[in-house]
């Protein structure tokens, strides 16, 4: 199963038939492997990585880091899925260190991005705190290494 999964992570265009031939396994135990997985929310959905910047469709990313009061019973969980419930929010997780949560923003500018945090998430009950990290350039997202992030070479630093 772990093989049939993999090559689906690196590649979810590719059919069964392919996926039967690089693992070894039979079709039809590719294809219940993959409907199994499906059904147990193993496997979430299928997605397509795009960099819109070539298709002139700008797009700002910011790491939002949110301090958090963590409620009785749930801890985080209630706070993080009221975060998450928010369109603005594409990923959302709980981490250790200064802050608690780190959530991955999305927005057209910087200004749309700004009045999601101060009117939608700062004011949040349980949130204290924020902090806007706005990302600059993606090098690599899930997995990919995107254009110009092999090609930039950095001098080396010698002493």
């Amino acid at each position: 199963m772990k093989k049939i999964l993999e090559a689906l992570e690196k590649d979810a265009r590719l059919t069964p038939e392919q996926i039967s031939t690089m693992t070894g396994t039979s079709v039809a135990d590719v294809k219940k492997t993959i409907k199994k997985a499906e059904a147990d929310r193993a496997i979430l959905k299928y997605k397509t990585v795009i960099d819109w910047s070539k298709l002139g469709e700008e797009q700002v990313w910011a790491l939002v880091e949110v301090k958090v009061v963590p409620q009785r019973n749930v801890g985080f969980d209630s706070i993080a899925e009221r975060i998450y419930r928010f369109h603005e929010a594409r990923s959302v997780y709980l981490a250790s260190g200064t802050y608690d949560l780190a959530v991955l923003v999305a927005g057209k500018t910087m200004q749309e991005i700004a009045v999601f945090v101060s009117e939608k998430l700062a004011p949040l009950e349980a949130v204290q705190g924020t902090v806007t990290h706005f990302i600059l350039k993606k090098y690599k997202e899930d997995g990919e290494i995107l254009e110009g992030g092999e090609g930039v070479k950095r001098l080396p630093v010698t002493p």
